[in-house]
């Protein structure tokens, strides 16, 4: 029987995504945003306020990456969270983690984090139930060590998910099944 509980967000696993663009005077800026995801086939969907650094930043630059945060930095990726850019202009210095400027997008690539989205801003989105950031995907680039071939191996990637019950992470490693092709083993 289920039981009741008192939480709303209850979706898990949530991604840990590392959100980065460059601040005004060019030095980087990442936030660890766990309410995104694909809104199509090449756009993301952030949910942000504009309250954030990282919100500001991209309007300006019209430009951010979204990288995957994996199991080995998961204390940084945390540490993202916690500090806001706008009390702490250094954190990304303060968190040892190195970054590299994009080709593709005016915003930096994390060097740390094996998988990273480029994307141009289009638009934001706010009020009540507005979605926040959206994003059109530009470029999608992947640590050589984390593909088989060319394809990225996410038991190789160790991303974490956040889990809104008890506020932990988790690594996803294990492939359980094939996706558009188990399923029909029960089609009668």
């Amino acid at each position: 029987m289920k039981k009741n509980i008192t939480t709303t967000e209850a979706i898990f696993p949530m991604p840990v995504l590392m959100i980065a663009t460059y601040n005004d005077d060019g030095t980087v800026d990442v936030m660890n945003a766990a309410w995104g995801t694909m809104l199509e086939r090449d756009y993301v969907i952030l949910n942000l306020t504009e309250s954030h650094k990282t919100v500001q930043n991209m309007k300006k630059r019209k430009a951010f990456t979204v990288s995957i945060a994996d199991a080995e930095h998961t204390t940084e990726a945390d540490y993202f969270g916690v500090v806001s850019a706008n009390n702490t202009p250094n954190k990304f210095a303060n968190s040892g983690l190195t970054a590299t400027k994009s080709n593709i997008v005016d915003a930096p690539i994390i060097n740390e984090f094996p998988i990273c989205i480029e994307c141009e801003f289009v638009e934001f989105q706010g009020g009540k139930f507005g979605c926040g950031v959206i994003g059109k995907v530009l470029n999608v680039s992947a640590e050589e060590k984390v593909m088989n071939g060319d394809k990225i191996d996410m038991s190789k990637v160790q991303a974490i998910a956040f889990d809104p019950y008890t506020h932990g992470y988790y690594k996803v490693t294990e492939r359980v099944g094939n996706a558009f092709k188990d399923g029909f083993k029960l089609k009668k």
